[in-house]
């Protein structure tokens, strides 16, 4: 493209919204021109208004940036919203009405009937939704992506439903503090100790997977029909959510049909080579002891889900570990890899 999209982001001062910053600061697409916050922020510059904690330096093209209120109009073309679920659907509502393009990470508008909840690389066929979206008279509408622990399961289950047909799923989680935002969870509370609960992260978790990974008719999403069960514990590393998962498939197979199904596993955001994806969406680590937060998180620059531990399990078929960036694949870097998409098949336009 000879000239970026001008893109403003809603939530900017939050974990999620300076992921979404950092990521954007050096992208061939997208250039940030407004951000958007809540009303402490508002009227500051972005440098003043915004205590980063990322590694790095806070991007110097947003630094001089003023804050403005989460509510139309910004000077941009397209909105990337990290906002909180309980103001979430009034702000980008407002925005989707006012013919802006909303890129959501926030959780109020994923199980609407006419919004797609897209992992492009699983279902960019559900996209047909926009079609039924009230905004599209102004040009407006609203994507969203899901649950960062949803987007590693999905992405690790999406091979198996394709190929083989998946039963009955049942997933452990291990969630890093980062999922919690700043200043998440108090440190008396995790350090030396593991929290087992997550409050609505389960529900999500097995209503949002069978969205996904369900099928496209005829202007509705018919969820898949396997049996999803999840837990979720809060544990104290800084970034990466991890699974324990065990799987039911179909059908009988040999494992290493299965490893098969992950390694070769891409889809319609490798073949347009779009910026942000990663060229392998699973990777699978044979070592014994891996995958681990540390090491594998920044798999495929976070884009990535890391795939171990794979064998049989005596209860159901077979059981392995995923892990993946949660703050990255898990949130700011899959709206991103929604808006190229939109971008690459014409949905997005200056």
């Amino acid at each position: 493209m000879s000239e970026r999209y001008r893109v403003g982001i809603l939530g900017a001062t939050g974990m999620v919204g300076q992921r979404f910053v950092q990521l954007l600061a050096q992208h061939p697409q997208f250039e940030v021109t407004a951000l958007a916050a809540s009303d402490a922020s508002q009227g500051k510059r972005y440098a003043a208004a915004c205590t980063w904690r990322l590694a790095g330096e806070m991007p110097t093209g947003v630094r001089e940036l003023v804050v403005q209120p989460p509510r139309p109009p910004l000077d941009c073309e397209l909105v990337f919203s990290s906002l909180p679920g309980d103001v979430a659907r009034e702000a980008e509502g407002a925005f989707a009405r006012a013919g802006y393009p909303v890129i959501s990470n926030s959780s109020a508008f994923r199980m609407d009937k006419d919004v797609p909840l897209l992992i492009p690389e699983i279902n960019h066929e559900h996209l047909q939704l926009l079609e039924r979206q009230q905004g599209n008279e102004r040009g407006g509408f609203i994507v969203t992506n899901p649950n960062c622990s949803t987007i590693m399961l999905a992405l690790a289950l999406a091979p198996l439903q394709q190929r083989f047909g998946v039963e009955a799923c049942i997933a452990t989680t291990m969630q890093a503090l980062s999922g919690a935002g700043y200043p998440g969870v108090a440190s008396l509370d995790v350090v030396d100790n593991v929290l087992p609960f997550i409050a609505g992260e389960e529900e999500k978790i097995e209503m949002e997977m069978l969205k996904v990974l369900g099928r496209y008719d005829n202007g509705r999403i018919a969820a898949a029909d396997f049996k999803a069960s999840a837990q979720c514990n809060r544990v104290n590393v800084a970034d990466g959510h991890m699974a324990a998962v065990r799987v039911k498939l179909a059908r009988t197979v040999d494992i290493e049909e299965v490893r098969a199904a992950f390694e070769t596993y891409t889809s319609l955001p490798q073949e347009l080579r779009l910026h942000t994806a990663p060229a392998h969406p699973l990777i699978v680590r044979d070592e014994r002891d891996r995958p681990q937060p540390r090491l594998d998180r920044d798999a495929g620059n976070g884009m990535s889900v890391t795939i171990g531990r794979l064998m049989r399990d005596a209860v159901l078929d077979y059981r392995f570990v995923a892990l993946s960036h949660n703050t990255i694949r898990g949130a700011a870097g899959a709206a991103i890899l929604n808006a190229e998409l939109l971008l690459a098949t014409g949905r997005l336009k200056h």
